[in-house]
């Protein structure tokens, strides 16, 4: 009976590949070794080959009259495109960033907006193989948008990302407005908030058996915090007597308080004479404020335990607080300042995921008498 090899897709990081999966057979094993550019990969357990255009038929003409290849799973599929690596950054060029960054901290920019338009304009000017900044002009900027933001498929919020970040530097090194109208500004896509059910919650909660892990969720879901406010939290913005929680220079730089949960507080208790912590509420294994990627890991574990099928991030947690308030009666006002919203219109998205109106409404269908 002759051997089978199992073809199918998948991939290596972003890179297309063509999975061959049979029983362990030594020979066989020996054979597939022999086709061009195929590996061993230990984490799928299977050896692999880049997808090509050609490769099915580079596969079936190799194994012919030595293997029966199946390939019933196996699917055509469209090449990413490839782009030719930018230049890097020129010496005059990045002095001019350098001032630019400095100028930004002057101005109290968070850290984040800082490296983020610092990114933003090395990768402009990368672009234009380091054209002179004062020989920059609005063709420039759009010749960028059509052919790197564009081409590359890149979102709509990158898209105004890079047109903010390219017209400050601009007004702030040059002195000079590239004008707006020029620069193409697409429309925010509206897109719902993604909300966990109180189940779903629960079920996150309970499968959790690590104190630190499951305090970690617990804060997230129970005050509406961002990664970011949860790991800078330290006991001293506890005010127990008060029954709040102090969150301290938040988004655009604003303290806002909390309410505390009597449940957290016990949980804080336990967890405080468990790991007796140094400075944060949450640090990492050598001290120093907890990382957000190892926060984010702790709940992608804990939800898949939980068995659910959904790819869960931190900031559902905080969707998932303000629906359910909205949906306990709480006034939206009140939803605005413990989430730390500027304007109720940001707050006001809620009330369309909410299901506390949905559900006194009868669908016509319920009208129809249909039988069993």
């Amino acid at each position: 009976m002759m051997k089978k090899i199992i073809l199918s897709n998948s991939f290596l990081g972003k890179k297309p590949i063509v999975k061959l999966e049979f029983p362990y057979d030594f020979e066989l094993k020996e054979l597939v070794k022999t086709f061009p550019n195929c590996e061993w990969n230990r984490h799928e357990k299977a050896w692999w080959v880049p997808y090509t255009d050609d490769i099915l038929d580079r596969l079936i003409l190799f194994f012919k009259g030595k293997v029966w290849l199946d390939y019933s799973t196996f699917r055509k599929t469209s090449l990413p495109k490839t782009f030719p690596e930018l230049p890097p950054i020129a010496l005059d060029i990045c002095k001019e960033i350098e001032a630019f960054k400095d100028w930004m901290s002057n101005k109290r920019y968070s850290e984040s907006t800082i490296k983020t338009y610092t990114e933003c304009i090395q990768v402009f000017f990368r672009f234009l193989n380091n054209k002179n900044v004062e020989a920059i002009e609005n063709d420039d900027v759009e010749k960028f948008n059509k052919d790197y933001i564009i081409e590359r498929g890149y979102s709509a919020s990158f898209q105004n990302q890079m047109v903010n970040a390219i017209k400050l530097f601009f007004q702030n090194r040059q002195n000079r407005k590239l004008n707006p109208e020029l620069i193409y500004r697409p429309k925010k896509s509206r897109q719902l908030p993604n909300v966990l059910s109180k189940e779903e919650i629960y079920r996150i909660l309970n499968v959790t058996a690590n104190l630190k892990h499951k305090l970690l969720i617990m804060m997230l879901y129970s005050c509406g915090l961002r990664r970011s406010e949860v790991l800078s939290l330290k006991f001293e913005h506890i005010q127990r007597a008060r029954g709040v929680l102090l969150i301290k220079q938040s988004k655009g730089k604003k303290d806002r308080i909390v309410s505390l949960p009597k449940t957290l507080i016990k949980h804080l208790e336990e967890y405080y004479k468990a790991y007796k912590p140094q400075s944060y509420i949450f640090e990492g294994q050598k001290g120093g404020k907890y990382s957000e990627k190892s926060l984010a890991e702790v709940l992608k574990k804990a939800v898949k335990k939980a068995k659910i099928n959904k790819p869960v991030t931190p900031h559902w947690l905080r969707h998932s607080y303000a629906t359910h308030l909205l949906e306990r009666g709480t006034d939206l006002r009140y939803i605005q300042e413990l989430l730390g919203h500027n304007s109720t219109k940001t707050t006001e998205i809620y009330t369309h995921v909410s299901t506390k109106q949905l559900k006194d409404i009868a669908s016509p269908l319920d009208d129809l008498d249909l039988g069993e």
